[in-house]
């Protein structure tokens, strides 16, 4: 940056420096682009101008208060004057006369005609400009088919892929399909490759306007993927910006250090909050987040990389603004980002799995599932899932392979069980109905978990936030697994061990809520415990997971 430096605390004398420096800045902006968009399009890396401004704190604020100084101290930084101080109003009105409002006004408090007059007018006022209105400038994505993309099951659980390579393939046509439009952009700080979206950069570069080296790897003045800079503020921060000038984008990271942003996510979720209450303010594109390398896969990274707890924070938010997605497949995946990719004045955070994993609905299922947000998976249940004993519930691509898992030890200990299998992909569809309108009514969650039977509910992230969405509903039976701040770098199964949600823990959980003879359940607990023991020894010994379970496949 090239800096421009206004500095003083006369405010007659750095109006005119302030005036001078703003000239002086938008000339070199002016110049700048006249050079980049000319003949010899001049590509070169500028010097942007930026204006610093060095002035008291507390400037032209109450200078002394109690005989204590305030400007151009800490004291600015409070409240200098209350209402119970001796002589306070004098004090307020005092200084609120020293702006001289009788130059200003009328004495009807009407703006004097003269300086009415310097005010911007039409659209270069700023609540008139388009841009800061982008709705009205937003033009919509061009979508890919979903149905070409899709990955074939062959049968449930039959084929392993990676879901979020499956959405860099997507990705990548939807770049071809608006590169004339030319907005969208993917944000991704330095992890693009590293989230399994290489793909993308068949066909696009990474944006970058330093000095490039040979052994650079498609890097590009025009490029439209922001991830050569490790920022996830930087990153959120120009998504917003793009998304607030009408144009379309999406921001992937690792889900623990999402958290890095949690405040800059807060303060779009308010914005958007106060948008639906102004008529005039046009709908615009989405904030979608893309969250993967999550808390259950880091068995290279650790206890560093692990923290779920962006969906807390999103669920603390306005019901209508936040929603969160734990697809459990590659299909559902992608119709869920493509759902998310068309929306509007949403905050969508989508938890997604990079290494290769089973593979459980159709696109159509996927679509279906989208739209209802929770589904009862029928083909997983046991026997009579019409009258259930127990309701196995799951959110999360690995908590789903862990729930499947314990129905066929069901299906081998307890055959005559009645087990109903519901999947919950959209997570805020459990909140309470009554504050949000797009979640199930209490005819819906009951008729999916039934009004008492125990619901044992494997979750991806804090069993807190389960505990807390279905605390108002009519079934007070809910048991509910998930990260318990345990895990270190071990298998892909331990990790799940580790925080009791792999499918042994949830057997020994099964034993406890439903009605089983005391011999009988003895007798499963000592073949489960063995069962467990044994996979402790071998990846101590081996330090990879046994190939029961790592080759561990459904079964109908």
């Amino acid at each position: 940056y090239e800096p421009i430096f206004v500095e003083g605390d006369d405010p007659k004398i750095m109006h005119r420096i302030m005036a001078k420096a703003m000239d002086k800045a938008v000339g070199k902006i002016k110049k700048i682009w006249r050079k980049a968009r000319g003949m010899f399009a001049n590509t070169n890396r500028p010097a942007w101008p930026m204006i610093v401004l060095r002035t008291p704190k507390g400037w032209t604020g109450p200078k002394l208060v109690e005989g204590k100084v305030v400007e151009g101290t800490f004291r600015a930084h409070q409240i200098p004057v209350f209402l119970d101080m001796q002589d306070s109003m004098n004090l307020i009105k005092n200084w609120l006369e020293s702006y001289h409002p009788e130059e200003l006004f009328s004495s009807g408090y009407k703006l004097r005609d003269e300086i009415a007059e310097i005010l911007p007018k039409g659209n270069k006022r700023m609540s008139a400009s388009p841009y800061a209105n982008g709705g009205n400038l937003l033009k919509e994505l061009i979508t890919p088919d979903l149905k070409s993309f899709e990955v074939a099951t062959s049968g449930r659980g039959k084929v392993k892929a990676q879901d979020m390579e499956q959405l860099g393939n997507y990705l990548a046509e939807l770049f071809n399909l608006n590169k004339e439009n030319q907005n969208f952009r993917i944000f991704s700080p330095d992890e693009n490759n590293s989230n399994r979206l290489n793909k993308v950069l068949e066909v696009e570069n990474r944006t970058f306007n330093a000095k490039r080296l040979k052994n650079d790897d498609k890097l590009a003045v025009n490029g439209r993927v922001m991830d050569s800079y490790l920022s996830e503020h930087m990153c959120e921060g120009m998504l917003e910006g793009y998304l607030l000038t009408g144009r379309h984008g999406m921001f992937d990271s690792y889900e623990a250090f999402i958290r890095v942003v949690d405040s800059m996510i807060a303060q779009h979720a308010k914005w958007l909050k106060t948008c639906h209450e102004i008529e005039w303010r046009a709908p615009i594109s989405s904030l979608n987040l893309v969250l993967t390398s999550d808390v259950w896969q880091q068995d290279h990274n650790g206890y560093t990389h692990q923290d779920p707890g962006v969906l807390g924070h999103l669920a603390d938010k306005k019901p209508y603004i936040t929603r969160i997605f734990l697809p459990a497949d590659a299909n559902t995946l992608l119709a869920c980002y493509d759902a998310c990719a068309k929306s509007k004045n949403f905050v969508n955070a989508i938890v997604a799995s990079k290494k290769p994993s089973y593979q459980w609905q159709t696109m159509a299922e996927a679509q279906k599932q989208v739209e209802e947000g929770v589904c009862e998976w029928s083909w997983a249940g046991l026997n009579d899932t019409k009258h259930p004993d127990i309701v196995l519930a799951c959110a999360g691509h690995a908590q789903t392979e862990e729930a499947l898992a314990c129905v066929m030890l069901i299906k081998k200990y307890l055959p005559k069980l009645n087990v109903k299998f519901v999947n919950v992909l959209e997570l805020m569809r459990l909140d309470n109905n009554e504050e949000n309108p797009f979640a199930l009514t209490d005819a819906e969650f009951d008729k999916l978990f039934t009004k008492n039977k125990p619901v044992l509910f494997n979750f991806h992230g804090y069993p807190q936030l389960i505990k807390s969405l279905v605390y108002g509903r009519t079934n007070k039976n809910f048991v509910v697994k998930g990260y318990r701040e345990e895990g270190t770098i071990t298998t892909t199964f331990d990790m799940r061990y580790e925080n009791s949600t792999d499918r042994y823990s949830l057997m020994l959980d099964v034993l406890n809520l439903v009605k089983v003879s005391a011999t009988e359940k003895a007798k499963i607990e000592k073949d489960i415990d063995a069962q467990i023991a044994k996979h402790v020894d071998y990846i101590m010994e081996h330090g990879v997971d046994m190939k029961d379970i790592a080759n561990w496949k459904w079964k109908n």
